[in-house]
């Protein structure tokens, strides 16, 4: 039987917040205990009332300050956390920091210690000071420090190793927990709606879907639901009554995460206007609800998008998108679209295959360092 590990996971943000990277890790800590291993994560008490300590589907929740969310209080948080990761860090068999922000925390923790630190570089803001110089040359130190790197796309493992000669990322795409994300029993109801699945920030693009809603709407009688919410809201629901498509745009806010299929399941296809995008776990989430997703060509949404499921345009182009999503929503084959995608993330981006390839890693440092 194999052996039974301890796993110490560090990353500022954590369930109830809600995105990519935090259903990523919940998913994988979530994995983790349900093959019987323990799991703990150092996370930020990144809104009021949260507990400081608690039990969250089995996995170890330890929250600590965080002054701010902005880089400046992310790394903030990072010192604020290391004492406390450092005690956890004592019984762990393996520490793994999840963004490049968490690598510090975790290092000074492990200092004088043989636990394997692993990181997952995560988000575009990675990217964009791994293309500057000063930045750059921080950031290799700190990568340098992992016995095992991984990265959600490729775009962001290549940017990992430009840092230096001697750092290795492996790639592995964000996993989705394909028996919640699955599409509906019954039949398609016809109706073409379709879903916008962004927070409201400007790198997501979704003024550029408003803008090409008018145009979408001149070609098919298709509805939008904004999933989402964030500094850009009323902005665009200015700009949408200003465009005349107020009525056919519907902004729901933000919805909890475990709400999110029944939400997916009302749309037609996703649409994903992205100006700066890694992995989009919430792209992959709608790919295994069934649902086809047209895409902007931006970071790593071309690795798991194509005409087989959908379909790219170029960011920033309202016309770009107006045409490729009436061509799809007009195009019979769509439900097919939908079911290919389904089994593509069954195929290569299940969290159960996520879940076993860490597993891998975890028990092949941890044989390699026990004494």
């Amino acid at each position: 039987m194999a052996r039974r590990l301890n796993v110490l996971v560090h990353c500022v943000y954590f369930p109830p917040e809600v995105g990519g990277l935090e259903s990523h890790v919940h998913y994988l800590c979530r994995g983790l205990v349900e093959r019987g291993h323990a799991v703990t994560v150092v996370t930020s008490l990144s809104r009021p009332g949260l507990p400081r300590e608690e039990d969250l589907e089995g996995i170890r929740v330890l929250r600590t300050p965080l002054p701010s969310r902005t880089p400046a209080g992310w790394f903030a948080h990072a010192a604020g956390s290391t004492a406390r990761t450092r005690e956890v860090a004592e019984d762990a068999d393996v520490v793994h920091a999840q963004a490049f922000a968490s690598i510090l925390p975790c290092a000074l923790a492990l200092a004088g210690r043989s636990t394997p630190l692993v990181t997952t570089l995560h988000t575009s803001h990675f990217l964009r000071l791994a293309a500057r110089r000063p930045s750059a040359a921080a950031l290799s130190k700190l990568v340098e420090l992992s016995a095992h790197n991984f990265a959600a796309s490729k775009e962001i493992a290549d940017a990992g190793e430009s840092l230096g000669p001697s750092i290795s990322v492996e790639v592995l795409v964000n996993g989705v927990e394909t028996d919640i994300f699955r599409p509906a029993d019954g039949s398609a109801t016809g109706a073409r709606r379709l879903v916008v699945p962004r927070r409201l920030f400007p790198k997501n693009g979704v003024e550029f879907f408003v803008r090409a809603m008018p145009l979408i709407a001149d070609r098919t009688d298709a509805t939008a639901l904004v999933i989402g919410d964030g500094p850009e809201r009323a902005k665009l629901e200015r700009l949408a009554a200003e465009l005349g498509v107020g009525e056919r745009i519907t902004f729901l806010g933000a919805r909890p995460h475990a709400e999110m299929p029944k939400l997916l399941l009302r749309g037609d296809l996703a649409v994903f206007p992205s100006l700066v995008e890694a992995t989009s776990v919430a792209a992959l989430e709608c790919m295994a609800c069934g649902l086809p997703v047209a895409a902007s060509a931006v970071g790593g949404l071309p690795e798991i998008v194509d005409d087989a499921v959908g379909g790219l345009f170029p960011p920033g182009n309202p016309e770009a998108m107006a045409d490729k999503v009436a061509t799809l929503l007009s195009d019979p084959r769509l439900p097919e679209r939908g079911a290919t995608a389904r089994k593509r993330v069954v195929a290569r981006w299940s969290n159960a295959r996520l879940v076993e390839r860490h597993l891998e890693v975890y028990r092949e440092l941890v044989e390699g360092t026990s004494p």
